[in-house]
């Protein structure tokens, strides 16, 4: 089935978050489905964050600086999507920044309480200004899957990521996702679904997001 024309939404952007765990697979489904839905894609601030090669050698002497680098850079895509109109696809959420990242550090230690309450401050005091997405497309996997996917990524600092590390964030976002509720959220389980290889399962994530998108028009 072809996408339809979003011409209707020339006026008001349609904000799509894809959510989920480190190497579930969300910006390669940014990158399909802006192309299928013809949407603007927005990707996380990963290669310009001077802060995460160190980070994850040293999280406790990097973590605040990390956390907070990624809050201002989130700030800025959403203040920039908030002008735009048409269908946006972002990956990952300024949500997932507080509540799973910056959190995890507070909770192993990484994080100081002091550092902590100044960054909650900051960030409830930004999201408070926020355009609350139309759709959250949450990517699930096993740990086993999530390592086999980083250790085929070209980013070096992410192999040396413990599989606690990944346990612990996927505690939280399975926590955070049960209780999100600023807007439909569509489960996508990427150990079963192959969007990247795979047509009739691209096919079959586009139609689900399409339907999400008729019903908001």
């Amino acid at each position: 089935m072809k996408p339809r024309d979003h011409s209707v939404l020339t006026r008001a952007n349609y904000l799509i978050v894809i959510a989920g765990n480190i190497g579930v697979g969300k910006t390669e489904l940014t990158r399909l489905l802006a192309e299928r839905l013809h949407g603007q894609p927005l990707f996380e601030a990963v290669s310009d964050n001077p802060y995460l090669a160190d980070y994850y050698q040293d999280m406790q002497r990097w973590g605040f600086h990390t956390q907070v680098f990624f809050l201002v850079r989130r700030m800025q895509h959403h203040y920039a999507m908030q002008k735009q109109s048409g269908i946006i696809l972002q990956d990952r959420s300024i949500y997932e920044d507080s509540e799973i990242f910056a959190r995890n550090l507070y909770e192993q230690g990484d994080i100081t309480p002091r550092d902590w309450n100044t960054y909650l401050e900051l960030y409830n005091l930004l999201a408070q200004s926020l355009q609350p997405p139309q759709l959250v497309i949450y990517l699930s996997a096993t740990i086993d899957t999530m390592q086999q996917r980083i250790a085929q990524r070209g980013h070096a600092y992410e192999r040396r990521i413990p599989r606690a590390y990944l346990e612990q964030l996927q505690v939280l976002y399975d926590a955070w996702i049960e209780r999100f509720d600023l807007c439909p959220v569509l489960w996508v389980d990427t150990d079963q679904l192959n969007y990247v290889d795979n047509e009739t399962d691209l096919q079959a994530v586009v139609e689900a997001v399409q339907r999400q998108i008729d019903q908001y028009v």
